[in-house]
């Protein structure tokens, strides 16, 4: 489980996936290694995942958002179908497409009412009207 801290200080646990558990660990050693050498020169480690040289100390939303959209440049992706909301939105959908409970989603998301984790339910509801509309043979004209 990894802890998250979101807006507000709200905090949530979210639990990974053995892929994401490796990359995780992948990253600490890469980061361990890093603070060690810090040390070595005199400087403090860092408390966080993600540490950054700027004034919070920490990967920031705004530099979270900028590399993403150079992952997606790269990537051959068009940036402005990419951005945090969007990575938030599709992990969602994808939960709920996959028989998640709407329930587990919103503490994921860490959404305070479920009214709020509902509106993906409309998107779910949306794309299987429109795949009956597209392959059924009786909802052609």
């Amino acid at each position: 489980m990894l802890l998250i801290r979101g807006k507000g200080g709200k905090e949530r646990m979210v639990p990974l996936s053995p892929p994401a558990r490796e990359a995780l660990a992948a990253w600490l050693a890469c980061r361990d290694a890093q603070d060690e050498a810090g040390r070595a020169k005199g400087k403090p480690g860092s408390p966080h995942l993600f540490p950054s040289r700027g004034k919070a100390g920490h990967l920031t939303r705004h530099a979270f958002y900028l590399q993403i959209k150079d992952m997606a440049v790269r990537a051959g992706v068009s940036p402005a179908k990419v951005t945090p909301h969007t990575l938030r939105h599709a992990f969602a959908t994808h939960l709920l497409q996959n028989g998640a409970d709407l329930r587990a989603i919103q503490t994921f998301l860490g959404h305070a009412d479920v009214a709020t984790t509902e509106i993906y339910t409309h998107v779910l509801e949306e794309r299987l009207r429109e795949l009956v509309l597209d392959h059924h043979p009786l909802a052609r004209e």
